[in-house]
């Protein structure tokens, strides 16, 4: 999916208005749909002219509104149930109260269906009542292909190891900054995940991760050294070009909810 930069797009706009006649109106007859040209110079390695009129229009997405996801997510998990999710072979069995999915130490749990690149929303909330310290406190992560770590951690407050505090892409790069909130408090995760490219067994191209924290930016497409591993360098292996998203199970009480996916 591609995606014009905002600020370009409205620098290109402007100087189209500032090219064209004073007498061009923007409000063109019904019978007039395709604005633009067909005489314009090509764009760069593209099959598109600049302000070409053929160029297709970008498909309508009704944006969400308060919670709610885009029109055109995927629900992976709406408060109702965890059909979407499971544990090994078995159904999912965290808690399920009042619309919200708790980690009850009975395991990992991961979608049932796998993905590539994503742009994923995630909203979790650390134990309102704090009993422990660093790692122990409010532990869990998402998994982009069961296998790249967006670290979940209470992190009010609460020192840890940089690459291992919330938001971290864990055991590699710290967010940017420290943007949680207190304990108990509701946590946002949005995420554009860019999964890896393979020619056979050699890597071709980084998985990268671009995330805002409750609406900071703390990785701005910052690349993956590898699969995540704990107390050890993380490297590459060839695998297929999707994987499920996985929420841990880290033995602490972490709750989930309001999670959506888009394939990009």
């Amino acid at each position: 999916m591609k995606h014009t930069k905002p600020a370009l797009g409205i620098a290109f706009a402007a100087a189209a208005l500032l090219a064209v006649p004073t007498a061009f109106s923007l409000a063109l007859p019904q019978d007039q749909p395709n604005v633009g040209y067909s005489d314009t110079p090509f764009l760069p390695g593209d099959e598109w002219r600049v302000h070409d009129s053929a160029r297709p229009a970008p498909t309508v997405v009704t944006p969400g509104v308060g919670l709610a996801p885009p029109s055109d997510a995927l629900i992976l998990f709406n408060g109702k149930d965890l059909s979407s999710w499971k544990s090994a072979d078995k159904d999912a069995r965290w808690k399920l109260d009042d619309g919200v999915m708790e980690v009850n130490g009975t395991g990992t749990i991961e979608t049932r269906e796998t993905f590539g690149d994503i742009q994923l929303h995630v909203e979790w909330a650390a134990p309102a009542v704090v009993e422990s310290s660093s790692q122990g406190r409010g532990n869990s992560g998402v998994f982009l292909m069961g296998r790249y770590e967006l670290q979940v951690l209470d992190s009010f407050d609460n020192r840890s190891y940089s690459d291992g505090q919330a938001a971290a892409m864990y055991g590699q790069y710290p967010p940017l900054v420290n943007a949680c909130r207190k304990p108990g408090e509701w946590q946002t995760y949005d995420i554009v995940f860019r999964a890896p490219r393979f020619e056979g067994e050699r890597l071709l191209k980084p998985a990268t991760l671009t995330v805002l924290h409750n609406g900071v930016l703390v990785h701005d497409a910052e690349a993956f050294l590898g699969a995540t591993a704990h107390r050890a360098l993380a490297k590459y292996s060839q695998h297929a070009a999707q994987g499920p998203i996985s929420l841990q199970d880290h033995g602490n009480p972490v709750r989930y909810r309001n999670i959506w996916v888009r394939r990009l």
